[in-house]
């Protein structure tokens, strides 16, 4: 069962979590080349933010469609992990992506 939390409320580790926030910005689209015959897996890192704090947010593949600075999203089941000692919120391959609009 997912947990509805706030960004400052996640911690490393954390699973199974809906997030709610505001697109700050969207970083490039890059490739990562996967073994042969799948294709290369897209993906961005994003800043998700409300009003207790911000934070990383990796997209992958179809999570990306929609997705811009100034969109209103929402994170189902969610997970949280580090990077270069930074928290980043995962999507995964449980989890999605709701578009619910522009700020």
């Amino acid at each position: 069962m997912a947990l509805q939390v706030r960004v400052s409320e996640l911690k490393r580790g954390v699973k199974h979590v809906v997030v709610e926030g505001v697109v700050r910005d969207m970083g490039p689209v890059k490739e990562f080349q996967l073994p042969e015959p799948l294709e290369p897996a897209r993906y961005a890192t994003a800043t998700l933010a409300d009003d207790s704090g911000e934070i990383k947010l990796t997209l992958w593949n179809y999570d990306m469609e929609g997705v811009e600075a100034g969109k209103r999203i929402r994170v189902e089941d969610g997970y949280v992990t580090s990077f270069k000692g930074r928290l980043q919120l995962n999507v995964g391959f449980t989890g999605r992506v709701v578009l619910l609009g522009a700020t």
